[in-house]
């Protein structure tokens, strides 16, 4: 048995740090075929992972309230509620939802066929039954429940979680046919080893990926235009665009794992993406241990990167950005305030400045800031940076940049959700260092867009704000928001947020 480490052989180090041979594959626009076919799938879709998340918590819910409708039924609203048993239906309905679990009754496929599954989650609420009868016994507490009592919530709680069921099957169905549920992937590299592993994949019964096409840098007498049905849609570079505006959820290599050099080649450039990146490995001969491999049906995937901050995550994070942010504009209401007032009195033109920017998987958005510059002399585009003493900006704009005030404003990006309170700071679409956009000065600069941005980051609290005037500092300033984006949880936001106006009263680098 091979002992190789996958996840340490294409770390992201070993990416970001590979010198790819020039290849002549420039970035460019996507063809008019690509563009037609990236534009017609939906923008509504659920997760798989949220929808089974949801399930539980919802099948959790019905069984602990239908629980406690059968009590009161027999024993009266407005009778004395005897501890032991809204404890002990609490207690069935979470174990149950846990055995569910174990037994994989959430999975997609399991939920897309009740009727096969129906002797499964019988045994399941079952089991929960005998277990908590056991308890009882143990405890020596069996004679203060009612077999009638709880034989008539065994009864209705299989009955409502069964027929959710029957209702789910068909939900799904019908999302997966709209395409509102579905994990949408491209294969990446064509000719065979691609027709096996879509074969393989379209094999499995009722998974959830859609397979939306192919891309190869190779040419048409090396790679076939069409494999297995799907189309070689365009070039490795312009799979990048292809993937923004379709939305994928997944690239699958089928490489050889033994290409290591053509690999990490390929990943240099998609890395960037805020994908999963899997390595096919139904045809490779090297074999590793059982745990190094995730699965889409019995398809054996190499994981090489994870999506940042997905599925439960992006919940956690989202309902972190909407308490913060208004608590933010409460708390600093009257501040902002103030400064309306001043900017209104020092000089002629809105309180606002709106800015473009590069969000979340590089799409446009619109940034509000306070106005610090003269109306007639603003730079929506940045590619003039504010220097120190700059003539551009107003006496009041001067204060505010350095104290950071001018950002208070994006309290309200974060919570309308086109920013987030931590993250990588947002930079104007156009912004350059030496007449160099930033995404030709640091390579893989783009990367820093796989989470959507914030209004604070690592980097601002290292020091990392203010003037980009030389090549070090972007590149500094990526470094730290790659390290954000790696190392991201709830904790290291909060560090950050608690930091930042500890960190602001350093204004060296503020103008």
């Amino acid at each position: 048995m091979n002992e190789i480490d996958p996840a340490h052989r294409f770390s992201m180090d070993a990416v970001r740090n590979y010198e790819a041979p020039a290849d002549g594959d420039k970035a460019g626009g996507i063809n008019d075929v690509a563009r037609q076919v990236a534009s017609q799938y939906r923008r509504d879709t659920m997760s798989p992972i949220m929808v089974s998340g949801v399930l539980r918590m919802v099948e959790f819910a019905m069984l602990f309230l239908s629980g406690l409708c059968v009590y009161f039924y027999y024993v009266g609203f407005f009778n004395y509620l005897a501890w032991q048993y809204p404890l002990a239906i609490a207690a069935t309905s979470f174990l149950t939802v846990v055995l569910l679990d174990v037994t994989d009754c959430y999975q997609i496929a399991a939920l897309m066929r009740p009727l096969a599954n129906f002797g499964r989650v019988l045994l399941v609420w079952a089991g929960s039954f005998a277990l908590m009868a056991l308890t009882a016994f143990a405890i020596k507490a069996s004679e203060d429940y009612s077999r009638l009592l709880f034989g008539t919530w065994f009864i209705a709680g299989f009955l409502l979680i069964f027929g959710l069921r029957l209702v789910m099957s068909t939900l799904i169905r019908r999302w997966a046919r709209d395409g509102r549920m579905e994990r949408r992937a491209l294969i990446v590299g064509g000719g065979k080893a691609a027709e096996q592993l879509i074969r393989s994949v379209e094999k499995q019964p009722y998974n959830d990926i859609r397979i939306c096409g192919i891309f190869d840098d190779r040419n048409d007498k090396r790679s076939p235009p069409i494999v297995a049905g799907y189309p070689k849609l365009g070039t490795i570079s312009e799979l990048i665009e292809f993937a923004r505006i379709a939305r994928i959820d997944m690239l699958i290599v089928s490489l050889p794992l033994t290409a290591e050099s053509r690999v990490l080649q390929l990943l240099k450039k998609l890395w960037v993406l805020p994908v999963d990146i899997r390595l096919s490995a139904h045809s490779n001969a090297l074999q590793f241990r059982p745990r190094a491999y995730s699965y889409i049906g019995s398809v054996p995937m190499l994981d090489i990167f994870d999506k940042p901050i997905n599925d439960w995550d992006s919940v956690a994070k989202r309902a972190f950005d909407i308490v913060f942010s208004l608590i933010g504009i409460i708390v600093f209401s009257p501040v902002m305030l103030v400064t309306a007032i001043a900017i209104k009195i020092d000089s002629k033109g809105p309180v606002l400045f709106k800015q473009k920017r590069h969000g979340f998987n590089n799409e446009i958005i619109e940034v509000y800031k306070f106005r610090s510059m003269f109306t007639d002399r603003s730079d929506p585009t940045a590619k003039q940076t504010v220097t120190k003493n700059d003539p551009r900006v107003t006496r009041v704009g001067r204060f505010i940049r350095k104290t950071s005030i001018d950002e208070l404003p994006q309290f309200f990006n974060s919570l309308f959700g086109s920013l987030s309170l931590v993250g990588p700071r947002p930079h104007a679409i156009a912004a350059q260092s030496h007449n160099l956009l930033y995404n030709e000065v640091v390579d893989g600069y783009f990367a820093r867009h796989k989470v959507k941005p914030g209004v604070t980051g690592w980097a601002q609290i290292n020091g990392w704000r203010g003037e980009m005037d030389t090549n070090e500092k972007i590149r500094m300033r990526t470094e730290y928001d790659l390290y954000y984006i790696e190392n991201w949880s709830m904790l290291f936001d909060l560090r950050i947020l608690f930091l930042t106006p500890v960190r602001l009263l350093n204004t060296e680098n503020a103008y």
